[in-house]
């Protein structure tokens, strides 16, 4: 069984309750999850929030785009993402992020295959990254997570779920999924409100006709339209994480 969980809460600390903000009528995680559901790869799809009571506003738009949700730690989110699989009788994990809504079907099937041609520990498309920002994908066998979940110490390992494997290639079999040409100077996630801005015009030019969109048709979109891509061109990917290995150094950690 191969089962999707995203992961997704409301205290965004650089765009606070992104993942219900409204794209064409619908929160901006619902129009994530409509895509996923697309893969033909996954059998079951969770998202995974925190059990803080902001998060119950996650839970309630779950029930009603009819997908389970698990709550757990806010921050030690690897504890959060191992507890919610555990529930599951799933031998391979897909991580997925909730800031991601134009996540495409098409590239998630692609790393999964890819993942199960390799008889790998875990797959990605985002070591090195050649994917726009947004399209990230990772698959991992189950009792890769649980090895993580046990002996995973590090703030930044808690806090970003997989680093403990992608870590180690001498521990676990990596593999990595590559895009040619390159693209991962294009930011199609959601972390600020130029972010934002960018998904909406995406969506309101492609969706209405085609809801089904694919990567390869924001592509053609955008060079139709390359100003759009400077909208939020200036900031930096996986920012996120590279604060937390700073703050890992600064505790002495690293």
């Amino acid at each position: 069984m191969v089962l999707a969980i995203v992961q997704a809460r409301i205290s965004s600390t650089r765009l606070p309750g992104k993942v219900l903000m409204p794209i064409l009528g619908r929160p901006m995680l619902w129009r994530q999850l409509e895509r996923v559901k697309l893969g033909k790869s996954i059998d079951h799809l969770i998202v995974a929030t925190s059990d803080q009571p902001e998060d119950r506003q996650l839970v309630d738009m779950c029930r009603e785009f009819g997908v389970e949700c698990y709550c757990g730690s806010l921050d030690d989110v690897l504890d959060r993402f191992y507890r919610a699989a555990s529930h599951y009788d799933a031998d391979h994990i897909v991580r997925l992020t909730g800031d991601c809504p134009v996540s495409d079907p098409q590239v998630i099937d692609a790393v999964i295959e890819y993942y199960r041609s390799g008889n790998c520990d875990y797959a990605s498309n985002g070591n090195p990254f050649t994917f726009p920002d947004g399209l990230n994908v990772e698959v991992m066998r189950f009792d890769c997570l649980e090895h993580a979940w046990r002996d995973a110490k590090l703030p930044s390992q808690r806090e970003h779920v997989t680093p403990f494997i992608w870590q180690q290639p001498e521990r676990f079999k990596l593999a990595n999924f590559i895009h040619d040409p390159d693209l991962s100077h294009l930011r199609w996630t959601v972390d600020e409100p130029e972010d934002f801005e960018f998904i909406t015009k995406v969506y309101e030019a492609l969706y209405p006709d085609n809801p089904t969109f694919t990567m390869t048709n924001i592509l053609r979109f955008l060079e139709d339209h390359p100003e759009l891509s400077d909208l939020n061109a200036g900031f930096e990917r996986n920012e996120g994480f590279k604060k937390s290995l700073m703050e890992d150094k600064a505790r002495g950690n690293l």
